[in-house]
């Protein structure tokens, strides 16, 4: 079974180029958040959407960014002493954010809670916290508002401050039983590859995402386009003969088992080709993993 390949925009610089062929090319997801571009990457988006109503979309709520904090701070919604967190996961503010988004993109597939990790709470309140959201966004998903809700993070899995397990023990309180938790978000790449090495050895949050029949997006799968440069001909060569660094960086991410989609932001028509031909392969054996991990170890 491939990974599919979806349209990432946190580092998408041109995003209706990027949108606009990605679709052409068959691409079903594109991901987005509103604060990513400055804001500017939702009202980009949202034609693109309108025109291809086939297309899933996954957007964010928790970070905001200058524009939106003055917006929330004009309607009540934040204090001027909150606005400078940059982050909420007040429930009036997410309600309030995905509001907007909502009004914006024309709908959500899923919304991730972003980066919950950052709003700096000890264990127990961030758990707190989470779950709150999640009976926000219950609402929602109940109301055929949204198809969904997940998690996107950054560090919160790799450091323990919440495992997918407790995720999903969240969820089902926030829900009173069934719940709408479909998805995660993580970096997954040569840099941050402990979810890879976690993977193989039948462990860790993709494991445990696979388990319960969640989606795992991996997010920043070339290290935010650092990677293919730290990549060496050797090292493309040890993951398979023939590949660029960009192809071979790849490769590593679609082939680790719990991966369903990898979001990929470039606006280049000629780099998105090239990595939906390197993704449409089978993927590598978990021993060619293995021995990768290793020499990096190394």
């Amino acid at each position: 079974m491939t990974t599919e390949l979806a349209l990432g925009t946190h580092h998408c610089e041109d995003i209706p180029r990027a949108a606009a062929h990605a679709v052409a090319r068959g691409a079903s997801w594109i991901d987005t958040a509103p604060n990513y571009r400055a804001g500017l990457a939702h009202p980009q988006l949202a034609p693109v959407l309108a025109e291809h109503p086939q297309v899933k979309v996954s957007t964010k709520t928790g970070f905001f960014g200058k524009d939106e904090a003055a917006a929330a701070v004009a309607e009540g919604i934040l204090t001027e002493h909150q606005a400078p967190a940059g982050h909420s996961l007040a429930p009036e503010f997410l309600r309030w954010q995905t509001n907007r988004s909502l009004a914006c993109l024309g709908r959500a597939d899923i919304v991730f809670v972003h980066n919950p990790e950052h709003a700096r709470l000890d264990r127990a309140q961030l758990h707190q916290g989470l779950r709150d959201a999640f009976a926000v966004l219950e609402e929602y998903a109940h109301a055929g508002h949204i198809g969904a809700y997940g998690v996107a993070t950054w560090s919160g899995l790799d450091t323990a401050e919440f495992s997918v397990t407790e995720l999903l023990t969240l969820a089902r309180e926030a829900a009173g039983g069934q719940h709408h938790l479909r998805a995660v978000q993580l970096p997954v790449s040569l840099v941050t590859a402990r979810p890879i090495s976690l993977a193989l050895d039948g462990r860790g949050p993709l494991v445990q995402a696979r388990a319960a029949g969640l989606d795992a997006f991996a997010s920043s799968p070339l290290h935010g386009g650092q990677l293919p440069g730290l990549v060496t001909p050797e090292l493309a060569e040890l993951i398979e003969a023939g590949l660029a660094p960009t192809q071979a960086a790849l490769r590593i991410v679609a082939s680790t088992p719990g991966v369903t989609r990898v979001l990929l932001g470039t606006h280049n028509p000629a780099h998105w080709d090239a990595a939906r031909q390197t993704l449409a392969r089978d993927p590598l054996p978990p021993s060619t993993l293995r021995k990768v991990l290793d020499v990096l170890g190394t």
